[in-house]
């Protein structure tokens, strides 16, 4: 469920007409309702009420800073990717005992960084790196608590691109050798083993999949018993999709109970990771139409909004519904075309080969579920800067970062 609706005539975020905000703003912007996120966060984290668990949102969906504050207040930690991730979380105030550590290329100052804020583990991907946590670790005079990213080899059935799961897969270590590297990390002396981490892509519609995972991860865990290792955290990442057109992926209450009737009997804490699940359908990516072409093959509707904006359609042929502000135009005639963007490159699409009403000059248009990998994949490609983020609450809105500006595109260079 989301907060956009049709209100007197016009496609509103909460009680807000996207007109105003266009016509206040500007265009293109990214719009996300606050009532879809509380809501949305509280029916994943509510479905783990009674298990002890830790919910730490993943930042690369949308690390916002007045999103991260907003998640921070209701109870969430992170999950970071990187340096910067982790600085704007402690910006955001989100404590530092519920941040984790994922990515496969942290670089030295990044772990010193993480040690220094004293996160709650780093979820180690290979061997390497555990060694090196280890070193920096030593070389800074403290213990680093870790967790090795399992890859358990299943089949998420979602894109190539964020199936992370597989064993062609840059991430994780390879579930035969699993066993092994933790023999490794507890041979390392400022190595603290305190966890089992494992996640397996991104946009899943399907349960079973996780069940899959989890069987896999529960019979690693009971060798690594056999081995002396006391885990006390399981991180079983995020993944859970959303509806863009007419997937039906389950709900976060049926995913937890398939979950806890697999791992609820473990006395582990829990570790999620979710991102897209609650934030994806609390966005929009707000553009206006600038003109209309028809060319032999085809028609275009070219908008203000382009793939630096949202690159997702260009980058994994995404489907992101194109709504109209104007209520009249959902049901007017309408004909095949593609809206497209500026950008000088013919992958800079938002839609392809759609059915869409035959848009005027100055319409405004939604690209729906672009709360999640939206503004965060953005680019200045083309010198184009980067649009403005809005987050309403109820009647009311703030701007949460303004639109940049044409001196902000040549900033920190050197003159």
């Amino acid at each position: 469920m989301n907060h956009f609706q049709y209100r007197n005539g016009e496609l509103s975020c909460e009680e807000v007409p996207l007109a105003r905000i266009a016509d206040e703003v500007g265009t293109p912007t990214y719009v996300y309702s606050r009532a879809t996120m509380e809501r949305h966060f509280h029916a994943f984290d509510g479905a783990f009420a009674g298990t002890p668990h830790v919910t730490c949102f993943a930042m690369k969906a949308n690390s916002n800073l007045e999103v991260l504050r907003l998640f921070a207040a209701l109870g969430s930690g992170a999950d970071i990717v990187s340096g910067g991730e982790l600085y704007r979380a402690r910006k955001a105030g989100v404590p530092a005992d519920k941040i984790v550590y994922s990515g496969v290329g942290k670089t030295e100052d990044e772990i010193a960084y993480a040690l220094s804020e004293g996160i709650l583990m780093f979820n180690v991907e290979s061997e390497d790196e555990l060694r090196a946590i280890d070193r920096v670790a030593a070389r800074v005079g403290k213990r680093a608590p870790i967790s090795i990213r399992v890859n358990p080899d299943v089949d998420p059935k979602t894109h190539p691109y964020i199936a992370t799961g597989l064993k062609k897969s840059k991430f994780g270590v390879a579930y035969g050798e699993a066993r092994r590297v933790y023999r490794v990390a507890r041979g390392l002396t400022h190595l603290d083993v305190v966890g089992l981490d494992c996640h397996i892509g991104s946009q899943l519609t399907e349960v079973d999949p996780f069940l899959a995972a989890a069987k896999r991860l529960r019979a690693l865990l009971a060798e690594l018993a056999a081995d002396g290792h006391r885990i006390r955290y399981l991180d079983l990442g995020g993944g859970l999709g959303i509806p863009y057109k007419d997937e039906e992926p389950p709900h976060p209450s049926e995913y937890a109970a398939r979950l806890l009737k697999e791992l609820g009997d473990l006395g582990l804490m829990l570790v999620f990771e979710p991102g897209r699940v609650i934030v994806g359908n609390a966005g929009v990516l707000l553009t206006r139409v600038l003109y209309n072409k028809r060319g032999e093959a085809k028609r275009f509707i070219i908008c203000d909004g382009a793939m630096n904006d949202l690159i997702r359609p260009s980058l994994y042929k995404s489907y992101h519904e194109v709504r109209a502000i104007r209520e009249a135009l959902v049901s007017a005639p309408r004909s095949v075309a593609d809206l497209v963007g500026p950008v000088c490159e013919s992958g800079d699409f938002l839609a392809q080969d759609r059915e869409l009403p035959e848009f005027a000059a100055g319409d405004l248009i939604a690209m729906m579920s672009a709360g999640a990998y939206g503004f965060v994949m953005s680019s200045n490609y083309n010198a184009r800067p980067r649009p403005a983020e809005v987050l309403v609450s109820g009647a009311s809105y703030e701007i949460v970062r303004t639109r940049e500006t044409f001196e902000d595109l040549i900033r920190g260079e050197v003159k």
